[in-house]
């Protein structure tokens, strides 16, 4: 994934200015910043969901733009807020979802059930969707986002919300769909701690890159864990809010 000098505004607002970074493939890769930092509209315009200003996006050789189509084949995502239907069950959601790309109905019923098993959440199958805790959800809508076996996974947020017990065994589930599938990942997150399980760091204040690296590289440079405390030390160093 290349993504080269990206730009979008909101009015006044620039939400993401000259953005550039890869990601290589099988990589765990974070974008990681605080709220507001341009981290959910980088997402949209890699997942061709929102049309940048200007620059370029490489996904798996094809250009965003121009073959979003084939890049839709290529990718699930996973959004902050779940697209799936509280009242039905867990089943019927991901049938549903299924039939969006296979009409055979024993391959949706094997897709379906391999996804499930992929986030080990074949126990609550059947419950409403709605009726499932936090953590059981968000293991739900990555399994949505696995149905099609895409090539690459966005994860917005991912923990967003979840208590902490949650928080770890959804990052479980995520170390090992990269290790069992061999996925590139990509996620967002406002945590420090979560971004230091990624085998890159690519860190976002107001838009642009503060500062990127793997986990020991940035750990070794700040020799900090609060996220603020990293964001306060890059903009005072990079003149951000000189």
């Amino acid at each position: 994934m290349e993504v080269s000098h990206l730009k979008k505004s909101y009015r006044e607002t620039e939400a993401v200015r000259d953005l550039s970074f890869h990601v290589k493939k099988g990589e765990l890769f974070s974008l990681l910043g605080p709220n507001g930092a341009g981290k959910s509209t980088t997402i949209d315009i890699l997942c061709t969901l929102l049309k940048p200003d200007g620059g370029e996006v490489k996904i798996n050789g094809c250009m965003a733009g121009k073959e979003d189509l084939q890049i839709k084949k290529d990718i699930g995502i996973v959004f902050q807020d779940s697209i799936l239907d509280g009242s039905l069950t867990v089943r019927e959601n991901l049938n549903l979802r299924a039939k969006l790309y296979m009409k055979k109905k024993s391959r949706i019923q094997q897709d379906v059930h391999e996804a499930i098993l992929a986030v080990s959440a074949m126990e609550y199958i059947d419950r409403p969707y709605g009726k499932l805790s936090g953590g059981q959800r968000r293991r739900v809508d990555i399994a949505r986002a696995l149905i099609h076996k895409p090539k690459i996974l966005f994860l917005d947020e991912p923990t967003a919300g979840l208590d902490p017990q949650a928080r770890q065994d959804i990052w479980k589930m995520i170390l090992h769909l990269k290790e069992e599938r061999k996925m590139t990942i990509l996620l967002t997150t406002h945590y420090m701690e979560e971004a230091t399980v990624s085998d890159r760091i690519v860190m976002l204040d107001h838009g642009v890159v503060a500062e990127s690296g793997t986990p020991a590289e940035l750990k070794e440079k700040y020799q900090v864990n609060t996220l603020d405390e990293v964001f306060l030390k890059v903009a005072k160093s990079e003149g951000v809010f000189a």
